[in-house]
């Protein structure tokens, strides 16, 4: 079973800062475009940012500036360096990827839109 797990959320206060990660399984070969997306109480999911397999990166209007998304392919892992957080960044963050490849028994599989389980973060006084 294929999985990204996210860490790193937690309760702050306004202008503080966290850093998600999103770690994949040690079993996946390559992972293609990621991206985070958040989802607030009674809110639809929102785009927050995403990066390709060569570091190319796209932000949300509402965290250009002070979001920062890096990824390091050789941990196939993800991050999320939130500065300047307000009260409206309070969310679950989730990670997502679009396509992985990994070894099942040996095969080579490729699995699609794959989501981690999410991270709680709160920004509040």
């Amino acid at each position: 079973q294929v999985q990204l797990v996210e860490s790193g959320g937690g309760l702050v206060q306004p202008g503080e800062s966290l850093r998600l990660s999103c770690a994949a399984a040690s079993s996946i070969v390559s992972i293609n475009l990621m991206g985070w997306y958040r989802q607030a109480p009674g809110a639809k999911r929102e785009f927050v940012a995403s990066i390709t397999s060569d570091n190319s990166t796209n932000y949300g209007r509402s965290v250009k500036g002070r979001f920062t998304i890096s990824r390091d392919n050789a941990k196939n892992t993800m991050y999320l360096q939130m500065n300047s957080l307000k009260p409206e960044d309070t969310a679950v963050y989730y990670c997502n990827t679009d396509r992985l490849r990994y070894y099942s028994r040996s095969k080579l599989m490729s699995a699609y839109d794959i989501w981690g389980r999410g991270t709680q973060v709160i920004v509040s006084s």
